[in-house]
């Protein structure tokens, strides 16, 4: 029996994907729910199981967009597994190239000399054809070659590499690309910024970090100060918590808070959903959880999508200060960054304090600036003052919850 193995829909409102990379060859045997290929969707990298047992038949490249519910490929569901592991289609893969290897090209008139049209491309860019090396019949080179060659960035050195690669870009970053362009042309992005000593968290942390860890099994980190401060922050400028809908603006009255986390596949957004519901602990164990299964690529979209708020985390990379660009359709983003000792004067008196910058983007069509600069304010009252604002003067029972 052949069993057609059609694309899922991965989510609402996906109607294509694009094959990533298969994960076996045109002829392999696969078992039943094997990973057999890795498909992008505009929101996520999800794998493919094998739905039955057999030899698998491609009928999609690498690279190729297919519609969901299309065949991507075929299971023959009579056939026999293999004995062994030999696959007796390598031999002539390897003897083929060997052999295309050994045989000479003869130059010709051809070799070197370009194409009409490549001339024209070569003469727009300024480069000589005689650097460039053709794929065309007996060396001659090809529209395409002049297309894809590189201006020379001054003298070439007479030693080392000066190689560059050409690689198409997934359907998940191409997706990211498109809607981070849009943000610039279709929202009236403005950040402010400002800083915040992070000393009482240090203090905090330094006194309750083992017995935290020890008894909830997850570490207090800073993403659960930053979480509630953004929570108590959004109720205070609901404005913030919104976002445009045609002609109308949509407030919500609870806080799902999106974490920019990096996975092995970019940047992914899960959301922590009813953060103002979440203690420390939950709002830590949470992070975790996400963390984690982006990093292992489980993320589904149903975990990055529905957002209303954004935290973004440039400080583990060491940035220093940034202008973070919105998550749309939501209407603020804020940027944590590194934390740096500095000077501050501290009740008249010079000190050094462990100092964080930190950004607020937000959508000037909707948020006026007393909302903006005040939302940031109440972000840094809270991270100054987690004891009174965070934890309603009992760090004690806050961290046991």
């Amino acid at each position: 029996m052949i069993l057609e193995m059609k694309v899922p829909s991965p989510g609402e409102s996906i109607t294509e994907v694009e094959i990533a990379t298969w994960l076996v060859e045109d002829g392999d045997y696969v078992e039943k729910d094997q990973a057999i290929a890795e498909v992008d969707s505009d929101k996520a990298t999800l794998e493919l199981p094998a739905e039955e047992s057999g030899i698998v038949t491609l009928k999609a490249e690498e690279g190729d967009a297919v519609a969901v519910g299309a065949v991507v490929c075929l299971i023959d569901t009579s056939a026999a597994k293999p004995e062994g592991d030999t696959i007796t289609t390598e031999a002539p893969k390897e003897e083929k190239k060997v052999e295309a290897k050994a045989t000479p090209k003869v130059a010709t008139y051809a070799t070197g000399t370009a194409s009409p049209a490549a001339k024209k491309v070569l003469a727009e860019k300024g480069i000589d054809a005689s650097n460039i090396k053709g794929t065309g019949k007996d060396g001659r080179i090809t529209k395409d070659d002049a297309v894809k060659a590189v201006p020379s960035m001054g003298t070439q050195p007479a030693n080392g590499s000066r190689g560059t690669s050409r690689k198409k870009m997934s359907m998940l970053r191409r997706k990211v690309a498109e809607r981070l362009v849009a943000v610039k042309s279709e929202t009236a992005m403005l950040t402010t910024f400002n800083e915040v000593n992070m000393q009482p968290i240090f203090d905090l942390r330094k006194d309750f970090k083992e017995d935290f860890k020890a008894k909830h099994g997850v570490g207090l980190g800073f993403m659960s100060f930053f979480t509630l401060a953004v929570v108590r922050a959004l109720k205070l400028y609901p404005d913030v918590n919104s976002m445009i809908d045609g002609d109308f603006q949509i407030k919500n009255d609870f806080q799902d808070i999106s974490i920019a986390v990096s996975g092995p596949k970019g940047l992914m957004v899960p959301v922590i959903r009813n953060a103002e519901d979440l203690s420390f602990r939950g709002v830590e164990s949470e992070v975790k959880r996400l963390a984690i299964r982006a990093r292992d690529g489980q993320i589904t979209i149903d975990e990055m999508t529905g957002g209303t708020f954004t935290i973004t985390n440039g400080g583990v990379f060491g940035s220093m200060l940034s202008t973070p660009i919105l998550n749309p359709p939501q209407s603020g983003i804020l940027g944590m960054h590194n934390i740096v000792n500095r000077p501050m004067a501290v009740n008249g008196e010079v000190v050094i304090q462990p100092i964080m910058y930190i950004a607020l983007s937000y959508d000037h069509r909707i948020i006026d600036g007393r909302e903006s600069v005040g939302f940031l304010v109440a972000v840094k009252e809270a991270l100054e003052n987690p004891v009174e604002l965070l934890m309603d003067n009992n760090p004690t029972k806050a961290l046991e919850m």
